[in-house]
Order: C-alpha cells, then sequence, then structure tokens
C-alpha cells in the first residue's frame, strides 16, 4: 500500500505511528476506532471530527476522523506533542438520541466495571460564595443579592480581588459586625467544592476494574461515576474518552433516513463541497439550524463576509469569536478579502503561512508554523508556546 501513496502521506503516517507507539497510545487509538465503528455499522451518525484530532492523519486512516489532515494543513503536534507528557484527547460528536447506544456498547464490550462516567466538581465563585454564607447566617435573600452584585462582572475573579477594585463592596464589608462576619467566612471557604456532578461527555474506559484503581460512586440514575475529575485520573494513567451528544447530528440522522425510505439512493459523503446553491444560501444568510452558523450576530458576519467556497466558510467559524470580533481583525479580514484594502505581511516569509487569511494570524496552527519558520522552534516547542499564549501564561512566554 505504501508503494501506492505519495511519499508525503507515508511520511507522515510513519512519523505519527512512531509517537504512538513510543507513548503507548496504540491501544487507545484502536478503542476509539472500535466504537466509532460500532456507531457507523449501526448507521448511528458520528461527526466527521473535532478539535485537534483532526491533524492525525492515522486517525484519518482509521476514519476516527473524515477530515485529511494534510489538504487542510492541519499539525499533528498541536494533537499530540511529542515534546510534552499528555494524553491524546479525540472529542467524538454522536447523534445525541443515540449516543448512550455506543456507552452501553463500551460497557458491553470491555466490562461495566471498567467503564465509568466522569465527576466534575462546582466551586464556589466570590458571588456565589457571598450568597450562600449570606442565607446561612440567616440574611435576606435580598441582602446577600445586593452585596453580589457589587463583585465586578470579571471573570473568575477572586473576592480578595473585587474587595480591592470596587470600594463599595469594600465599604458595605465594614457596614456592620455581620458584615465583617460574612466577608471573613466567605474569604475562607471560597473555592471550595459546592457540589458534585457528572460530565457531560466523558467517559474512561480502565485496563483493569475501575474499582482497584480509583474511587468510584453511583449517580442518580444508578450508573458508575469515578470520584475523581478527569485531570487527575490523568495522573492515574487514565484517559478520558469524550461522547458528546449532538443535536444536530440527530436532525442530519433522521433527513438521510427520510431521504432513503423515499427509495432514493444517498451518501452524505457524495455532497459536494462547491455546490453554487448552498452558497447562494450561506450568502443571504439562510441558515437556521445549520451548526455554529444560525445566530444573528453570525448571520450578519456572514453576509459580510460572502462566502464562496468552503475555504471562506472555515474562517468564519475562527472569525466568530470574542478576541477577533473585539480587535478590528474581523473588519480587516473583510476588507482585505473583498479588496477593499491591502493585505500587508511584517515580513516576507509571512506571505506563504498567512496568505490564506489575508495577512491575519487566525488559527492557532498559524501561530506554530510561524514559531517554526521564524524562530526555529520544532513544532512540538511551536506547541508550548501555543498554549502559552492560549492560557495567557506570560511567565512562560517571556522564558520563550
Amino acid at each position: 500500500i505504501a508503494k501506492r501513496l505519495p511519499k508525503v502521506v507515508v511520511d507522515r503516517a510513519e512519523f505519527e505511528l512512531e509517537i504512538l507507539d513510543s507513548k503507548g497510545y496504540n491501544e487507545y487509538f484502536l478503542i476509539v476506532w472500535d466504537f466509532i465503528d460500532f456507531a457507523r455499522k449501526r448507521d448511528i451518525a458520528v461527526g466527521p471530527g473535532r478539535g485537534s484530532a483532526a491533524g492525525s492523519i492515522v486517525a484519518y486512516a482509521l476514519r476516527i476522523t473524515d477530515i485529511d489532515p494534510l489538504q487542510f494543513g492541519l499539525i499533528f503536534e498541536r494533537f499530540l506533542n511529542p515534546e510534552r507528557e499528555s494524553p491524546p484527547d479525540i472529542d467524538t460528536d454522536f447523534s445525541d438520541k443515540r449516543r448512550d447506544e455506543v456507552i452501553r456498547y463500551c460497557a458491553e464490550r470491555y466490562g461495566s466495571e471498567s467503564v465509568s462516567q466522569i465527576a466534575t466538581f462546582s466551586r464556589m465563585g466570590a458571588k456565589q460564595v457571598v450568597r450562600d454564607v449570606a442565607r446561612v447566617m440567616g440574611m435576606p435573600a435580598s441582602e446577600g443579592n445586593r452585596i453580589a452584585k457589587l463583585i465586578p462582572n470579571e471573570l473568575n475573579i477572586k473576592l480578595g480581588k473585587a474587595l480591592q477594585d470596587a470600594a463599595e463592596l469594600e465599604a458595605v464589608r465594614h457596614e456592620d459586625p455581620q458584615h465583617e462576619k460574612l466577608f471573613e467566612i466567605a474569604l475562607a471557604i471560597e473555592g471550595t467544592i459546592r457540589q458534585t456532578s457528572v460530565h457531560a461527555a466523558g467517559i474512561v474506559i480502565g485496563p483493569e476494574s475501575l474499582i482497584n484503581l480509583c474511587p468510584l460512586m453511583k449517580t442518580n440514575n444508578g450508573e458508575s461515576c469515578t470520584q475523581y475529575e478527569h485531570k487527575h485520573l490523568e495522573d492515574l494513567g487514565l484517559v478520558k474518552m469524550d461522547f458528546l451528544g449532538l443535536k444536530t447530528l440527530s436532525v442530519i440522522e433522521d433527513t438521510v433516513k427520510a431521504i432513503q425510505d423515499s427509495g432514493r439512493e444517498f451518501d452524505m459523503a457524495e455532497i459536494p463541497l462547491d455546490d453554487p446553491k448552498a452558497y447562494a444560501l450561506l450568502q443571504k444568510g439562510r441558515t437556521n439550524g445549520i451548526f455554529q452558523l444560525e445566530s444573528a450576530g453570525m448571520k450578519d458576519l456572514i453576509k459580510k463576509l460572502h462566502p464562496e467556497t468552503f475555504y471562506d466558510v472555515i474562517p468564519l467559524v475562527a472569525l466568530y469569536r470574542p478576541g477577533p470580533l473585539q480587535s478590528g481583525m474581523v473588519d480587516k479580514f473583510i476588507a482585505r478579502k473583498h479588496g477593499r484594502e491591502m493585505t500587508v505581511y511584517d515580513h516576507p516569509d509571512l506571505e506563504e503561512l498567512l496568505s490564506e487569511t489575508y495577512g491575519t494570524i487566525l488559527y492557532q496552527e498559524q501561530v506554530m508554523q510561524i514559531a517554526s519558520k521564524i524562530a526555529g522552534y520544532s513544532l512540538g516547542e511551536a506547541d508550548m508556546l501555543r498554549r502559552a499564549m492560549g492560557k495567557k501564561k506570560v511567565e512562560e512566554m517571556q522564558k520563550q
């Protein structure tokens, strides 16, 4: 088979297989292939691929994903970095009506004692802890809400920082001894676990009975669930599998069945990506029911961008995020696409990497490619830089 494939395909596959083998993830890939193969054979709708796993040509060859990473310039090191100890993470979308069938299959195939859902813990944030402590102290709910509303609406803000930033909140703290006691207790228990729930998509499949590896509990439905969150399961060498249920896939599944039941032959894989009628509908913003493209803001962006090819659709989802929308990148991208503004590159070597996005850095893969080409990073090192940038780790970025 290798002799019939282009050298670039063989080289990429051999590179990936060597890393998967050295890190001990061959079995993981085969398990994922197994439950996806089960779903396909039973006509359960499966998504084409989500997240960084689409960067693996091995996943594509196994039909874990339906996306050719070479065609779309996707990078394997973003999925599994050979220079960093982190497990692979393959998220799989299934029809939300039939997701449970796949989970039941895994329990039957690998043993119910080896398959479990995963716990997730909700911790008390600044506003929640103020409301909870106020309630326990017997204060009216309206008073707890009044104080909580004085906390700035900043993501993940700590109560201590809120007291520093909001003078009115600090003043309320010292209004009377009861308020001082409230803040004393709230500051002490902020961040502690408030409630336990089940991860919306996470499943763990162990090499043996999970009771030998981690503590378990029963959910309200009587199903097995770990008492550890996924990050602690990873410390034990267990890998989380994500089984996501998508209503969109159920709609597609029902539509395909209705067409086939009418006596017509139909295969989703044969739908062309260059159908002019489809793009005519897109350009008019007629996207109700289309996954990620149906919000009012997205429809407005689609009309402005005026997608004409599949390669115009790809940046739509990347552009419709807070960063690009607030930075002015969206307006610049659209102006350059329609020739109203000249595309400029900060360095001649960037043209090859940024031409498809009109000189803007839109994708995380582009960050990695720039670090590799301009700074001489390996793609593994570039992935660590990408992670530091994504998580805003200033110290790590300065080290780089």
